[in-house]
């Protein structure tokens, strides 16, 4: 696995859009905050030309100039990491027109967003063994004050923090001013289990070890099976470490989860898998027909014989822990407290 050189002081970040850009408020505003911030602190940016754009559908341009972008910035020397400036709808339109040997080949560079961004997140780390990081997009970083989760974000760009814990409560609904801090007025309430015989008992702690790999559901399970699918490679390659699969979801309900863990599952994907941190979906604690987001799932995690933590601080419900695809990751979870810690081997 190559790890990227960390953000130094006074480093450039680079800014791309291959999802969605930063034309329309509340993110526009968002964004340009953030960029003030940054530059208060030392940092210069170099903003790629879909930053601002809003040509495309469900991202900021076309398929065409947006993996175009990606890959020029990626390989540019006036940025030494990159962050996405939001999530969106169809980066998976992008892919095929990012250069991926080119990537290969190229010095390794932090590349960080979320939701939609897994189509990158993830492919960097299967298909280049670069590690990517699983955080917040731009415009997060434009909220005043700044939020624990957002600090952390920045702190592991710089190198300076490896091991995380919980953010004790969330945001289950946030208000529409686009420099609003998150509105965390819910508890954290974590559930871990263990297979016990036939069923996966609920346990009030919970351990797991491997190699971090994962993201928004909703987007892996729209690569299974596709040119981009190189998950079987991947987890042969890195067997003997074990693999700590952190998931959560956008638009899927909670059939839809429980489908895209089944699909998964059948590809092959979670061979050798060591445990499960499932975030907040958005759908949190929706039933339907008797299924709720924790059966849909536990069944796998039971035929794999493996603990799950749920409803982590991962994902659409902030706040969320910035996550390394690709790391080795210890994860701890007791008396409802959840430790990640990541090494860079």
């Amino acid at each position: 696995m190559k790890y990227p050189a960390f953000l130094k002081e006074k480093g450039a970040i680079g800014l791309i859009a291959p999802s969605f850009g930063c034309e329309t408020e509340p993110y526009k505003t968002a964004f340009e905050n953030a960029r003030q911030k940054w530059e208060k602190m030392g940092f210069r940016l170099d903003p790629g030309p879909n930053c601002y754009a809003g040509e495309g559908i469900g991202i900021s341009n076309t398929p065409e100039r947006c993996g175009r972008e990606f890959t020029e910035y990626y390989l540019r020397k006036e940025n030494d990491v990159l962050i996405s400036c939001g999530g969106g709808e169809l980066m998976c339109e992008i892919l095929e027109h990012v250069d991926f040997d080119a990537l290969k080949r190229a010095e390794p560079k932090w590349f960080m967003g979320y939701s939609d961004n897994t189509n990158m997140t993830f492919l960097l780390t299967t298909l280049c063994d670069v590690a990517s990081i699983y955080g917040p997009c731009a415009s997060a970083f434009g909220m005043e004050p700044w939020h624990e989760a957002v600090y952390d974000a920045l702190a592991l760009l710089q190198g300076k923090k490896q091991t995380f814990t919980d953010y004790g409560k969330w945001e289950k609904e946030g208000l529409e001013d686009a420099l609003a801090p998150y509105q965390c007025t819910e508890d954290l309430k974590l559930r871990a289990y263990l297979p016990a015989d036939s069923i996966m008992e609920e346990s009030g702690s919970a351990a797991m070890k491997g190699r971090l790999i994962g993201g928004c559901m909703d987007c892996l399970v729209n690569l299974v099976g596709t040119k981009f699918d190189q998950v079987g490679r991947f987890v042969q390659n890195y067997q003997e470490d074990g693999f700590v699969w952190f998931l959560e979801s956008c638009d899927l309900n909670v059939f839809g989860i429980r489908r895209a863990m089944w699909h998964m599952e059948q590809a092959g994907w979670f061979e050798h898998v060591k445990g499960f941190l499932i975030g907040r979906p958005l759908c949190h604690g929706q039933e339907m027909m008797g299924l709720d987001q924790y059966q849909a799932v536990l069944p796998v995690a039971l035929r794999h014989k493996v603990p799950v933590i749920m409803d982590a601080d991962l994902g659409h419900l902030p706040p969320m822990i910035p996550l390394v695809s690709g790391s080795m990751a210890k994860i701890k979870m007791e008396q409802n407290h959840l430790t990640v810690n990541m090494e860079y081997k």
